[in-house]
């Protein structure tokens, strides 16, 4: 008899809300349903997974001691960012060293627009880690063709490529009232305002958010409106002075952070509108959640765009000229059209993912 192979899925489990995070929390729960254990180097138990998932220290490498002791010809689907798209001069080399010992069968899953223009500011040991990485996957998933061109053509990568939107079904709401992290304050503060507008990012210059505060309040001083701007915190993350610069002297700004991820719906339901500034989007999971929540989307003009309102990044007056229309109600979006059209690609994708990462068909 031939022992199945043991299938495990390793990466970000919520809080806080993200991207990864948030993929990862839809997917568990699937995963866990098909066979597969789950890894997180994040999130807490009761979140997503709950107790189904296993939570790991990686920086003290609890993942390569366990993996030692039932890794052995495995089949991992790994989510994390340190082994490829940020390649980890500590964690990487253990987990090469780990392949090369237990034979896994590697099925990495790239989720970070970012990569092709980040690599070629890498180091030379950097790019170093990032080929011995790469070299080392046995099939790789991206979500979007343009990674995977890339992949291909620059990265000289011979695998199996497999290319899957990263939206997957919104999760169900199991919550009931507000948690006891601020959230509740920062609604109350934001329900003060005539108006209410949302992005969800980080304070680091690609996101953006200094672009979306600057067209806020220039519209506030034309319109004579009062209205409050609403910055979710990715956690991933900031550069120095950039969070200052974003909220100084700007109180009509508030900010959530470590949201967790079926929370985010009550927040989007506060505001009228959705902007997503991001310089580097690989598909863009929160504009088609902002979408599911009725609101309109303004979005830069990489990643998901359909249904949206698109201006290039760093195109400020183009944002203003979009969020002015949107809010006076001179554009208008039919997001029911749409959110139906994207809740029907996120049960194929779905599937198109639990088929990946087991090898075996769904059907």
């Amino acid at each position: 008899m031939v022992k199945k192979q043991k299938a495990i899925l390793f990466g970000p489990l919520p809080p806080p809300y993200g991207g990864v995070s948030a993929f990862m929390s839809i997917l568990c729960g699937s995963a866990i349903d098909r066979g597969f254990e789950v890894w997180s180097y994040s999130g807490r138990p009761n979140d997503s997974c709950g107790d189904a998932a296993r939570y790991l220290d990686h920086r003290r490498l609890a993942h390569i001691r366990l993996m030692m002791r039932q890794g052995m010809r495995s089949r991992i689907a790994d989510s994390t960012h340190f082994h490829v798209e940020y390649p980890n001069a500590v964690l990487l080399p253990p987990w090469l060293a780990a392949k090369t010992i237990l034979r896994f069968h590697s099925v990495k899953i790239v989720h970070d627009g970012s990569l092709p223009s980040r690599y070629e500011r890498f180091s030379a040991i950097e790019k170093a880690l990032f080929r011995a990485a790469v070299n080392n996957v046995d099939e790789l998933i991206v979500a979007s063709s343009e990674l995977a061109t890339w992949f291909v053509e620059t990265a000289l990568y011979k695998g199996e490529v497999t290319t899957i939107p990263t939206l997957l079904p919104q999760p169900v709401d199991r919550s009931a009232g507000l948690p006891d992290d601020g959230l509740s304050k920062t609604i109350a503060n934001l329900s003060r305002h005539a108006r209410r507008v949302c992005s969800i990012g980080a304070f680091m210059p690609t996101y953006g958010f200094d672009q979306v505060a600057a067209v806020v309040e220039r519209l506030r001083e034309r319109s004579g409106e009062d209205i409050g701007l609403l910055l979710v915190d990715g956690g991933i993350g900031g550069e120095d002075g950039c969070r200052e610069k974003v909220l100084k002297g700007r109180d009509w700004i508030d900010v959530a952070s470590n949201v967790p991820h079926t929370y985010m719906q009550r927040l989007l339901a506060e505001c009228e509108v959705f902007i997503r500034a991001f310089e580097h989007e690989s598909y863009g999971l929160s504009r088609v959640e902002a979408i599911w929540s009725g609101l309109p989307v303004i979005a830069t003009n990489t990643g998901e765009t359909r249904g949206m309102l698109i201006y290039k990044f760093g195109d400020v007056d183009g944002l203003y000229d979009h969020l002015s229309a949107v809010l006076s109600g001179e554009a208008s979006v039919d997001t029911k059209t749409w959110a139906a059209a994207f809740r029907n690609e996120a049960k194929r994708n779905l599937e198109n993912y639990l088929e990946a990462i087991t090898g075996e068909s769904t059907s």
